[in-house]
């Protein structure tokens, strides 16, 4: 699922290789759902919990840990993230944090990687079709990345990427349920591997697209993000968008006590174990005045 962005005015070239190999994953994951009938319970139950690994390597990995440091987590934990990112098949750590910074400092700008102002399907995978806009490439060059390298989980797991992708992403939940409760190879596949991966992919995106064009902004109307239910049920949590461009460094990404978040649940139970630390939060009068100066009322 790797990509670049662009926009037309850079004049940027269309990537077919990644055109032809997300309409094909698209097309197994079509094919896919035909197969949910014929398929174990058991096997939809282990592509479901392959999707929540996956999410979490992406929420509680790259995103709310690498990418904003909005905690602190120990060796165990990390590793287990890390091999959950691989999982999710959406660039090494690194490569995920250092757009997702660049997306936070130029959000709606041409230096924003999924420029949501450039419509749904740009913002969704349109961006990943096309070569990266040379201002994400000369603004992101300005910010600071030294912290992910001086991770030697980071490191590692971008040294051997490609490797850990085939074994997470496909490899693993492919053979689980052939080897443990006898499934066809055929059905694992397209199920705890295709499907999976296709779904994981389009809930991550809805992240870019829907949640900065649909929904209130309590917190700040001045910025496009905004707070969509639907994409917080799918993506256990991110949906809370606008409270997040808001925050950035608080570890929930929403204000806690009051909403659906599994991956702040996930967070909570792993500090319960002793394996996070230093959780930020946004305080409680910090967000009230930021309602009061700049929301737009509807919370």
């Amino acid at each position: 699922a790797s990509g670049e962005a662009g926009t037309a005015s850079c004049g940027q070239a269309i990537v077919w290789r990644n055109v032809v190999l997300m309409g094909l994953l698209h097309l197994g994951a079509v094919y896919a759902l035909s197969l949910v009938p014929r398929a174990q319970l058991l096997t939809l139950l282990w592509a479901y919990f392959c999707f929540l690994m996956t999410a979490l390597g992406v929420t509680a990995g790259a995103h709310r840990l690498w990418s904003h440091r909005s905690y602190k987590a120990k060796l165990p934990l990390r590793i287990f993230l890390a091999a959950a990112n691989s999982m999710a098949f959406q660039n090494d750590i690194y490569e995920w944090s250092r757009d997702h910074r660049v997306h936070h400092k130029y959000s709606e700008t041409d230096a924003d990687p999924h420029n949501a102002r450039r419509g749904f399907f740009f913002s969704h995978i349109g961006w990943l079709f096309v070569r990266k806009h040379r201002d994400v490439i000369e603004k992101g060059r300005k910010l600071d990345f030294t912290d992910l390298l001086d991770d030697p989980v980071v490191r590692f797991q971008r040294k051997y990427y490609k490797s850990s992708v085939v074994l997470m992403c496909f490899v693993i939940p492919t053979f689980v349920p052939w080897y443990l409760w006898g499934e066809s190879l055929w059905n694992a596949y397209f199920l705890a591997s295709i499907l999976r991966y296709t779904i994981s992919l389009n809930v991550t995106w809805l992240v870019n697209s829907a949640a900065h064009m649909y929904g209130n902004r309590p917190y700040d109307k001045y910025i496009n993000p905004r707070q969509n239910t639907f994409v917080t049920l799918g993506a256990i949590g991110e949906g809370f968008h606008n409270y997040h461009h808001t925050f950035p460094f608080d570890y929930s990404a929403s204000e806690l006590g009051l909403k659906f978040n599994p991956t702040t649940w996930f967070i909570d139970f792993m500090f319960w174990l002793g394996l996070v630390t230093d959780r930020k939060q946004a305080p409680k009068e910090m967000i009230q005045a930021r309602k009061e100066r700049t929301g737009d009322g509807s919370a």
